[in-house]
């Protein structure tokens, strides 16, 4: 019959079933990852992995040894859409930095449920065991401020000041989230006519800022301040420890 195995002189099957794919780091981790920015991290298991590539998921350990090794593999793929671009002319440091920063955001919209991994995995792990393309961001920005004129231990400063600003800006924006999209009212679109008035009346007198949120604006405005006072580091009297 077509499509099944068939003797040959020898009487030995031959299998005419095609052959699947090699499958590779890459497939396992894109896959992991399209899982759970569709269902959240706590869907992801070796198991429900191994059905969505249709492979055996004891298979699936030679890629990744662990939940936490494939969770930092799902880190390290996410980073590199994160291109820390060149400083060259007209460009300056501070707008790369700009730059990298909008690019974080947008990784972030795409993978909301990665950005948690993004903060948390870097505590899970010593920074050189860590995958090297998690590493990559962070050598790069080092490079770009060392370059700027900052010594190097004040570029590790001046880079945890960043970072830790915009993964708290990220974190802050992704929890702004609507209770009722179809409510034209702040404080119904937002559940708040469940607080007090008695305890909560800042808050709720805050309702149609809080609807009106835009996180590009509002990074930028968080930015002007991180690089104006990182800027004023490098300007003659500024903090010597960093120069």
């Amino acid at each position: 019959m077509p499509g099944t195995a068939r003797s040959t002189g020898s009487d030995r099957p031959v299998d005419r079933r095609p052959n699947r794919p090699r499958l590779t780091r890459r497939d396992v981790l894109a896959t992991a990852l399209r899982l759970i920015d569709e269902e959240g991290v706590d869907a992801l298991t070796m198991r429900r992995l191994g059905r969505a590539l249709d492979r055996d998921p004891m298979r699936l350990y030679r890629f990744a040894a662990s939940k936490d090794a494939l969770l930092d593999g799902v880190v390290e793929l996410v980073l590199e859409e994160l291109e820390v671009p060149s400083s060259a002319p007209p460009q300056t440091w501070s707008d790369v930095l700009r730059a990298t920063a909008h690019r974080y955001r947008r990784i972030a919209l795409r993978h909301p449920h990665v950005v948690p991994l993004l903060v948390t995995r870097p505590l899970a792990t010593p920074l050189g065991l860590r995958p090297l393309g998690t590493l990559r961001p962070l050598e790069a920005l080092l490079e770009l401020l060392v370059a700027a004129g900052f010594a190097p231990h004040g570029a590790l400063h001046a880079y945890r000041l960043y970072m830790g600003f915009l993964q708290g800006h990220v974190l802050t924006e992704l929890q702004e989230r609507v209770h009722d999209p179809d409510e034209t009212d702040a404080l119904l679109r937002l559940g708040l006519y469940r607080l007090p008035p008695r305890e909560f009346p800042r808050l709720r007198s805050l309702a149609t800022a809080l609807t009106e949120f835009d996180g590009a604006k509002e990074l930028d405005e968080g930015l002007d301040i991180v690089l104006g006072g990182l800027r004023r580091q490098l300007e003659p009297g500024g903090s010597s420890h960093l120069k």
